[in-house]
């Protein structure tokens, strides 16, 4: 395994110690890799206004482990991964999945540090975006963002800005659209600055949408809520445990726990649990193996009135009314 101890930031300057500790170079802005390590394309770009993109497709053809210590915490990162293959986040005990079928969506303080692992044979895409937390603000005002607090957020003595999401459908075709260009050059550059200051403004305006929660979030604790996450998907076709269970899983008070699950995912346990539970009824039901009472039956739903309204109500269309579309 390669092993990459790296930082990054919403300037440059972490460019010149993460090429070297690959052994490889830069050449304008492309950071160029031997390839019995990689073979692909990493480019990054000075977008203003203190926001820097760095693009990644490569397939790895070793495994690697990424460990993250960023110098300054003055910044956000927003890392948009669409990897497929096997690529974990890990600390301490736990790993968590991350790439297009799991989170692809992380949006991480500067003040956090990760451990990405990643297996050979993985394609990986990613767009990640460094904006500078006095940055953020400002796009938040300039942009009429209706997110209230932006003071309160950006200040790391307040709050620890963190999240584990999936990405809008809008924010997926945007990096589709991207990725069909040919990298470097003018056209390129403009349609990546492009990307860039839609997927800030589409993201943060999400957030504007949902109640947030103002509190400093350490590594321990963040570690933990992402394992309670992983634990509700292993355990998707079984009915939701009890906040207590969790919270004790989570070695948290009840509501410290639904507190820093909300803060991290957006979402109640509740609402998470259910919301990937429907998910997985969607996949069954397009793979057309099981009926609609033996889908109901095997996610642990009442009954399949109770499965076809939660249905209804989270797609919009019963599912009776999905396998006819299909």
């Amino acid at each position: 395994m390669k092993t990459i101890k790296h930082s990054y930031g919403a300037d440059l300057s972490w460019i010149e110690n993460f090429t070297k500790e690959f052994g490889g170079k830069t050449e304008g802005n492309f950071i160029i890799m031997p390839e019995d390590l990689q073979t692909g394309t990493r480019y990054f770009l000075d977008c203003g206004e203190g926001i820097i993109a760095y693009y990644v497709n490569v397939v790895y053809n070793k495994n690697f482990r990424f460990i993250q210590k960023n110098e300054n915490s003055d910044f956000v990162g927003l890392y948009y991964n669409l990897t497929e293959g096997e690529a974990t986040v890990c600390s301490n005990s736990s790993m968590f999945d991350v790439g297009r079928w799991r989170y692809n969506l992380s949006v991480i303080d500067g003040a956090l540090e990760s451990d990405y692992n990643v297996k050979a044979g993985s394609t990986s895409f990613a767009l990640c975006i460094f904006i500078k937390k006095s940055a953020l603000e400002t796009f938040v005002k300039s942009n009429n963002i209706p997110l209230r607090n932006i003071d309160k957020l950006t200040d790391p003595t307040l709050n620890t800005i963190v999240r584990f999401d999936r990405m809008s459908s809008e924010s997926y075709h945007l990096l589709n659209d991207l990725r069909k260009l040919k990298v470097g050059g003018t056209i390129f550059n403009l349609n990546l600055i492009g990307t860039v200051q839609m997927l800030i403004s589409n993201y943060l305006k999400k957030m504007s949408t949902h109640r947030i929660i103002i509190q400093t979030v350490n590594s321990t604790d963040l570690n933990s809520i992402i394992a309670t996450q992983m634990f509700l998907i292993e355990h998707i076709e079984d009915p939701f445990p009890s906040i207590s269970y969790m919270a004790k899983k989570a070695n948290m008070s009840e509501s410290k726990f639904k507190n820093l699950f909300r803060k991290i995912t957006g979402l109640t346990p509740n609402k998470f649990f259910m919301d990937n539970k429907l998910l997985k009824a969607k996949e069954l039901l397009e793979n057309k193996q099981l009926s609609i009472s033996q889908i109901s039956d095997q996610l642990s739903f009442t009954n399949n009135s109770y499965f076809a309204s939660k249905f209804k109500e989270n797609f919009g269309i019963s599912p009776k009314t999905f396998i006819k579309q299909l």
